[in-house]
């Protein structure tokens, strides 16, 4: 028996309706996507990611490098002199030199190390590292000059003890403000800044279990370690003229690298580009 058109249509079901390709079909197509996890604030590095390299320097050779540094003061001070009668009485004559130009030859490098350790770190901070010398080849320049100027700021120390101006023993070396001969306050300024370069030189090797917050924390110290540097060597050194060109060139690059950081850090963080969700 032959049906109509209109009863074909009556008896047939209707086709259950397709998806519809839209936002609506997928809630979570509806929200605004992002190619990657929102950006969180600003930190000590603005490439987070480089707080967990591994150190640049191994922690054998940090500690052979201030085993040497130390030896090496230790025989310029105590062990040749002995040794050398000859040498003794040039060393300490009515008016030594020798023992005056290593100390003084030595805090510069550290000065200049722990200069250039500030602007490798803060160029990190602003990403200006992109251009020279990048991301990971800042971070490993930052701690190598961080930690070559650890070294010599020990080796200054130490051979301080030979010079018979400053006249000091070792508990007066060691301990911050112990000294009362020439210039103790400029002097225990830059004590408390050698303790300050160990704390953030070794905090590189124990930051897995210091945390990421503890060990931003411990590098803002960074910042008040270059001032006393810089304060100690304005009023304890003895050539602060002949190195006013270096003081003026480290201290106006440090602060104009600081200053254009905390510019950066004031711009809000802006989110990728949204990825289609129909795409």
């Amino acid at each position: 028996m032959n049906l109509s058109t209109a009863d074909t249509e009556q008896s047939t079901p209707p086709a259950a309706p397709r998806p519809a390709r839209s936002r609506a079909a997928n809630p979570e197509a509806a929200q605004p996507t992002l190619s990657a996890a929102p950006r969180q604030g600003r930190s000590l590095t603005a490439n987070p990611e480089l707080v967990d390299q591994a150190p640049a320097m191994p922690l054998g050779a940090l500690l052979l490098l201030l085993t040497g540094a130390a030896l090496g003061a230790f025989l310029a001070v105590i062990v040749l002199p002995s040794w050398l009668p000859g040498l003794s009485e040039s060393l300490l004559s009515s008016e030594p030199k020798a023992y005056w130009y290593l100390a003084r030859s030595s805090a510069i490098a550290a000065y200049v190390l722990l200069w250039l350790s500030m602007v490798f770190g803060l160029l990190m901070t602003n990403r200006m590292a992109r251009l020279w010398p990048g991301g990971p080849g800042a971070f490993d320049l930052h701690q190598h000059t961080s930690l070559l100027g650890l070294a010599f700021a020990l080796f200054h120390a130490l051979m301080l003890l030979g010079d018979r101006y400053v006249n000091a023993t070792l508990a007066q070396i060691l301990v911050p403000f112990g000294y009362s001969g020439y210039e103790p306050l400029w002097v225990g300024l830059g004590q408390l800044a050698l303790y300050g370069m160990a704390i953030v030189g070794l905090s590189f090797y124990v930051k897995q279990w210091l945390g990421r917050t503890m060990w931003r924390i411990i590098h803002f110290l960074s910042f008040a370690i270059w001032l006393l540097s810089l304060l100690h060597a304005l009023f304890s050194g003895s050539d602060t003229a002949a190195l006013s060109g270096l003081y003026w060139l480290s201290g106006g690059s440090v602060l104009f690298l600081t200053i254009y950081r905390g510019l950066v850090s004031l711009q809000p963080a802006k989110p990728r580009p949204a990825r289609d969700p129909a795409a």
